[in-house]
């Protein structure tokens, strides 16, 4: 592995501290929350400006804000994202941790379609496949992204009038429980599903965002009965959250308070 460049790296966390507060910082501010020498901050941030990594304040003399130019970086990098590719990388990783089989998956009116999917090893897993459409409402992933729905846009997609269709006998087929439901996904950021789209397993999913914040595809990881429990449901509720964040943050987005 090659050496790091101090400079390289001074200049890079000069930019990385306008993505918190107003975005705004005068050089003396530079230098005492990085603890760097004052002349050196004035010359890095004196070459960032040139190089339109950094602009100045309007009407606000000394003080900085970012250029256009790690704006341009930012939209090179969205456009040659993939969701599905990204999605199978985190997956393998999520897979490998618990030995569950994991999903990512993207809303379609009112179904599911998986994007993405890594198998567990055990000889007892869930068998499915990227490709495959679901009900939402009989999944945890299909109701974390309809949680994720405006009140509109949810009303419009299963209207309280319309008895929702069974996979299993525990299946929800009543609009106004399932609304019910969701609101308690909101409340917990977390979705769960056991033995709702299939009698034998049981599976819990969290949101993926994009960079704008917007929920774009939900992360599963689906357990068989046999080894589900209270307390794997929690280690797994966890992994999945953790998981979810990853991706989410390789679609470039950022949680509050970083």
């Amino acid at each position: 592995m090659g050496r790091l460049v101090p400079a390289v790296t001074r200049a890079l966390d000069i930019l990385e501290l306008f993505l918190d507060g107003d975005g705004t910082l005068s050089a003396p501010e530079i230098t005492r929350r990085l603890g760097l020498p004052r002349t050196t901050v004035h010359e890095l941030v004196t070459t960032l400006a040139a190089r339109s990594y950094l602009v100045h304040v309007r009407d606000q003399p000394g003080r900085y804000r970012l250029g256009v130019r790690p704006y341009q970086l930012g939209s090179r990098y969205a456009e040659q994202l993939d969701l599905a590719a990204e999605g199978r990388q985190v997956a393998r990783s999520v897979a490998e941790t618990c030995d569950e089989t994991v999903h990512v998956a993207i809303l379609e009116g009112t179904d599911v379609i998986y994007i993405a999917k890594v198998d567990s090893t055990h000889a007892v897993r869930m068998v499915s496949a990227a490709g495959r459409r679901l009900p939402a409402h009989c999944t945890s992933v299909g109701k974390m992204l309809l949680a994720s729905l405006p009140e509109e846009a949810l009303a419009a997609r299963l209207p309280d009038d319309q008895p929702l269709a069974a996979m299993t006998d525990n299946s929800i087929t009543s609009p106004g429980e399932l609304r019910r439901h969701l609101h308690t996904v909101r409340e917990r950021g977390i979705a769960v599903e056991q033995r709702e789209s299939n009698p034998d397993v049981s599976c819990v999913a969290a949101p993926v965002r994009d960079s704008a914040g917007k929920v774009v595809a939900a992360l599963s990881i689906s357990v068989p009965t046999i080894r589900w429990s209270e307390r794997r449901q929690v280690e797994l509720e966890e992994l999945a959250v953790k998981g979810a964040g990853e991706l989410s943050a390789r679609l470039g987005h950022r949680r509050q308070g970083r």
